[in-house]
């Protein structure tokens, strides 16, 4: 495994993240057993950065993450979120970034995981009815405890990456990113790069679509891509026929589409490393095995080309989800 620099910090983060949401939550039907033995292969292969957050299965995530993390703490870089609400169907609905719950999330989230010390802390959005800097103020203070040792945001807009980042350093900026979700690219990942913050992204292989492996005919009933406009019938054409050239490509290369995808997001700067999500070892190994592609200029313009001849992928969320993200 390669590894990079979370921010201006020393710390070495594994190339390749895990993202843990998956497992018991929004994708399909969980399997706690196969995930377990996927988060310990994970330390096998060197993947020491995982994700998670509190919503995710309202906390069950969380707990599923500590079976794996309590035994083998100093081997892990533990990252988790907290904003949005519980509710019965731990959907992302309700979010509050004041001091007050922050006191409160923090608390839940260190017993769930069943530590004393979150490695790094993210605002999971930023809250419309509290300014950013009291919301990053008290994060800061969890700092000072010792509770949280490095902070984030997650989809925060480059206005309020700034605003925040002269009440105290921010070491990860968490995004959608992948060859089907670019806006962050105007104005985030230069950001970024410009303060010394690792862009995190996540949904690096678009959910699945780009590995040519995903149709929303085949998706279980309860799995949340079924909702989103890219996994709707009027763009499905388009982003099966993408996934198809995509895979070409990837097999002219000997590697799989997972692997471009994910070699392509490395490639865009030292500072980014994706947190692709699985529940199964074969998909994590495959993840692993990206940071040994090397992409040539002619790879990155066949993409280009491609995705111009496939444009119609539709948006990645639907519109009350977009009123979520912080804009500037």
């Amino acid at each position: 495994m390669r590894y990079r620099f979370l921010g201006n910090s020393d710390v070495q983060l594994s190339a390749i993240g895990l993202g843990c949401m998956g497992m018991n939550h929004a994708y399909g039907q969980p399997d706690d057993a196969a995930s377990v033995a996927t988060l310990e292969r994970a330390i096998e292969l060197g993947i020491n950065f995982w994700d998670t957050a509190d919503i995710y299965a309202n906390g069950k995530n969380e707990e599923l993450v500590a079976k794996v993390l309590k035994p083998n703490r100093s081997r892990i870089f533990i990252a988790t979120k907290f904003g949005f609400l519980p509710n019965t169907e731990a959907k992302l609905t309700g979010f509050d970034g004041s001091p007050a719950y922050i006191k409160i999330a923090v608390e839940r989230s260190l017993r769930r995981l069943n530590t004393d010390v979150i490695d790094l802390y993210y605002a999971h959005r930023i809250d419309p009815k509290v300014p950013v800097e009291e919301t990053v103020g008290a994060m800061a203070e969890l700092v000072k405890e010792g509770k949280v040792r490095y902070l984030g945001l997650s989809e925060a807009s480059a206005t309020s990456i700034r605003k925040v980042y002269s009440v105290h350093p921010i070491h990860a900026l968490q995004s959608e990113y992948s060859i089907l979700s670019r806006d962050v690219e105007a104005e985030i990942i230069p950001v970024c790069k410009e303060l010394g913050i690792s862009f995190i992204p996540f949904s690096p292989l678009s959910r699945g679509l780009v590995t040519n492996t995903i149709r929303s005919s085949t998706l279980d009933a309860n799995d949340f891509r079924r909702q989103l406009p890219r996994y709707q019938e009027e763009h499905a054409e388009n982003n099966e026929q993408l996934a198809a050239g995509f895979a070409a490509i990837a097999k002219s290369k000997n590697c799989t589409p997972a692997q471009l995808a994910l070699a392509w997001i490395l490639s865009r700067g030292e500072h980014i490393i994706p947190i692709p999500g699985t529940k199964k070892i074969k998909w994590l190994e495959e993840n692993a095995a990206s940071t040994e592609i090397a992409i040539s200029i002619a790879d990155l313009d066949g993409i280009e080309q491609l995705l111009k001849k496939y444009p119609d992928t539709g948006a990645r969320y639907t519109p009350d989800m977009m009123k979520m993200i912080d804009k500037d």
